[in-house]
This record gives C-alpha cells, structure tokens and sequence, in this order.
C-alpha cells in the first residue's frame, strides 16, 4: 500500500534537515562562505516571514517594512558605538523601538487603503531613512561600524556558526508564532478582514484594532531581524531600510509564496543563492534572473509553494 505526500511537504522537511547540517559541512569541507551567506538567508527569510504576516495574510502592501531591519539594527549600532554591548538590553531597545514605529506607521497607514496604504508606507519609510543618513554622529551615508557583537554571557556571538543557528532558532520560532497567529481566533480575524472588511465589521469585530496589532507584530519581529543583521555585518547603514530592500523583501514573499507557513523562507532562499550563482557567471545576472521571477509570477501563482503543493509522489506506507 502507499500513502501520498505532497512535494512541499518533503522539499520543506529537506530544506530544514540541509540547513540545520549546513554547518556541519562547513566544518567538514573547510567552507567557511557557505555559513556566512545561508546565516544572511535564514535572516532575510525572518524579515520575509514577518512580511508575510500583513501582506499574505493580512492583505496590508506594505513598502516600506525594511524600515524596521534598519532600526532594529541601528539599536544595536547606536547602542554599541557607546559602549553598550549587552544583548540584553540592545535587542529588547531594538524590539521596542521597532513595535513602536509600526504602531505609529500603522495608526495613520490603515486608515487608508490600496495605493493610498502602499505610499504612507513608503513615506515613512523614506523619512527614517532621511533622518539616519543626517545623523553624523552615527556614520550617516557611511553607515556605522561595530566594533563588538552582542553579548550574552556563554552564547559567543562572534562565533559565526554560533550566530548561524541563533538565527535558525530564531527562524523556526517566529515561523512557529505566526503560524499559531495565524491558525487561532486573531489570525482567522485578520485573514477575514483581508477578505471582506465590511462582512467582518458587521458581525461585530474591532477590524482596526486586530489589523493594527498584526502590523506592529510583524515590525516588531522585522526588528529582529534588523539586530541579527548588524550583528551578522558588523556594520549598519540607511541602504538596509531604503525602499529597494522592502522591494527585496516581497519577492521573497511573491516568490515563495504569499500566505504559506514556509513560502518566505523556500523564496529567501530561492532568491539569494540564485543571485549568488548567477552572479557568479555574468556581472550582468539581473538580467537572467529577471525573466526568471516573471516565470515564476505568470505560471507559479502560488509562488513555489504553491507549485510544489501540486505535485504529488506516492511513497510506501
């Protein structure tokens, strides 16, 4: 007798096993590089999965959510070029004031809709990265340097495949949150409110509160992901909240596949060894891997996520 499994399932069961080892090989083979770009994955792959959170769920075309990779990494920056190293107090600074400008983003932003949304999104966005690039005490244009990583006692985050799986773990966990988020009263509240507002705010539903609060969620963990960034660079600049790494940030989602559990992870991942390898070949891959993302759009609208849930492969039971 044989029992069906879906290819998403055994692709993500896959990825997981190879990136949980990817370390080991490293060791192994001598292959230092390799621990260094797939720990810059797992992190874009977090900030992809916070996005997903308000636009494959919530339905909220957000350009300027890279704002929060940039102020959870200048916490740390900031903090550090003053003699603050703690991680216990860098990273929950970064959190905060991450939630804290999704709260202030959101509050004005969901007032609007559509294209309305997307342009307060992107305002705010702009205007942070304005008043980063101004600060001179902190680098300005130049971006600011950090001399020492995190500290949290026994945890050496200057150990890179130390850092690598504090960002694996990281990972799994905010996967695992916004698939609880998503799977419980709040979740299905939100996913209504992306389906028809109106129906959801007859029945009776604050649809303005529960959306605000899945949007400082998702900035709250973009955040974090802004933290382990500066401490994976060593360094911190205004590029890492410009508009372009928000357009970055919804490929992956798009590519992936939007309102999936692992589809920003399967598209992070997509992305970024596809541009490490074309890149690799031709000073000129964007011009490759453009019409490969178009591919993808016109004939994966699911994004890869979604292709793989179509394929089946019959195992023995």
């Amino acid at each position: 007798m044989k029992k069906e499994f879906d290819a998403r399932t055994i692709v993500v069961v896959a990825l997981l096993i190879v990136l949980a080892l990817l370390p080991v090989y490293s060791v192994l083979s001598g292959d230092r590089f390799i621990v260094t770009l797939f720990t810059r994955i797992l992190i874009l792959g977090l900030a992809a999965t916070s996005l997903n959170l308000i636009l494959g769920y919530g339905g909220m075309m957000s350009f300027g959510h890279a704002v929060y990779l940039g102020i959870g990494g200048y916490a740390v920056g900031m903090l550090a070029h003053e003699g603050i190293y703690s991680g216990f107090v860098q990273w929950p600074v970064a959190l905060v004031a991450s939630a804290l400008f999704a709260l202030v983003i959101g509050a004005l932003s969901l007032r609007t809709r559509g294209v309305y949304f997307i342009m307060i999104t992107l305002a705010f966005a702009q205007m942070a990265y304005y008043v980063i690039a101004g600060l001179a005490r902190y680098g300005g244009d130049d971006g600011l340097t950090i001399d020492k990583r995190s500290q949290f006692g026994i945890l050496n985050l200057s150990n890179k495949i130390t850092l690598y799986y504090i960002c694996f773990a990281l990972l799994l966990a905010c996967i695992y949150l916004v698939w609880r988020l998503i799977n419980s009263r709040f979740g299905m509240v939100v996913q209504g409110v992306r389906s028809n507002e109106l129906r959801m705010r007859a029945i009776g539903f604050p649809t303005y509160r529960y959306r605000l609060v899945c949007f400082v969620i998702a900035g709250t963990i973009c955040g974090l992901a802004g933290a382990l960034l500066a401490n994976h660079t060593d360094f911190v600049s205004p590029a890492m909240m410009y508009w372009t790494r928000s357009g970055d940030l919804i490929v992956m989602v798009v590519l992936g596949g939007m309102g999936s559990t692992f589809g920003p992870l399967i598209g992070a991942v997509a992305l970024l060894v596809l541009e490490e390898a074309l890149s690799g070949i031709t000073e000129y891959w964007q011009i490759i891997l453009g019409p490969l993302l178009l591919l993808v759009v016109l004939f994966a609208r699911g994004g890869i996520d979604g292709l793989l849930a179509k394929v089946r492969a019959k195992v023995p039971a």
